[in-house]
């Protein structure tokens, strides 16, 4: 998620999940599925298996859970088959987002995200209607505490990195889509503890919120596409000022 702050926001956002256990279970079941369907099941050989497995972990996912995922990724259990589609719209006040899906059935998840933004006051577009405003790259959130900055300059940039980006709270480090696999290998290799990865959309631009009104509007879609089964990722180019979303 986008925002004032991409620390502040990826917080917001995983509190929000995290709030609701089965959702959180829900979509890290479909990732570890398709992720072991495109690379197999062997975390060794597969980089993307193996962060979100690590994600998986870290939500304390139990074990069972995840290897039936993984297997029915490889086929070895049966299992729904899963298509990956992104839609695109706007929220209230011209926000531009972007919504990643996962789903077994396309045409109840279009009609859930289309009603979702109709009833918070935003509009679905077509494809390429946002998109271009948005940078599709690998993106690493690493606390200061984990490594200096040089060595992780090191580290990142030899693996493939493009930019590394220095915050109060801790480092950002972004990789080209085709060198996602290389760098997330290369942190796990130099014993680097991520706090947050993913193939993000990431506004080249950022349109400010500063109205609490206009804030609570812009996030409760944001947070209702979220709450849809079928949603994995919700980005947006809200640059929403600290302490508007406090109560």
């Amino acid at each position: 998620m986008a925002g004032h702050s991409k620390w502040a926001n990826t917080k917001h956002r995983k509190a929000a999940v995290d709030a609701k256990r089965g959702k959180i279970f829900s979509r890290l079941s479909k990732d570890i599925t398709m992720a072991a369907k495109d690379g197999g099941g062997d975390p060794d050989t597969n980089a993307k298996l193996r962060t979100v497995l690590l994600k998986a972990r870290d939500a304390n996912m139990p074990a069972d859970n995840i290897d039936r995922a993984i297997k029915k990724g490889t086929g070895e259990l049966p299992g729904v088959v899963y298509e990956e589609f992104v839609y695109e719209g706007y929220a209230p006040h011209g926000i531009a987002v972007v919504v990643e899906v996962t789903t077994d059935n396309k045409n109840r998840a279009a009609s859930e995200i289309r009603s979702t933004f109709t009833k918070r006051g935003g509009n679905l577009a077509g494809a390429g209607a946002v998109a271009f405003m948005f940078n599709r790259c690998g993106q690493f959130l690493i606390a200061k505490d984990q490594i200096d900055e040089e060595k992780l300059m090191d580290v990142a940039l030899e693996a493939g990195a493009e930019d590394i980006k220095t915050e109060e709270e801790g480092y950002e480090v972004l990789a080209p889509i085709t060198e996602y696999d290389a760098v997330s290998q290369a942190l796990s290799d130099a014993g680097i503890e991520v706090a947050s990865s993913e193939l993000a959309y990431l506004p080249e631009t950022l349109t400010p919120i500063g109205d609490a009104a206009q804030a609570k509007q812009v996030m409760a879609l944001i947070d209702a596409l979220d709450d849809l089964d079928d949603v994995q990722n919700v980005f947006h180019n809200a640059d929403i000022a600290d302490g508007l979303l406090e109560d």
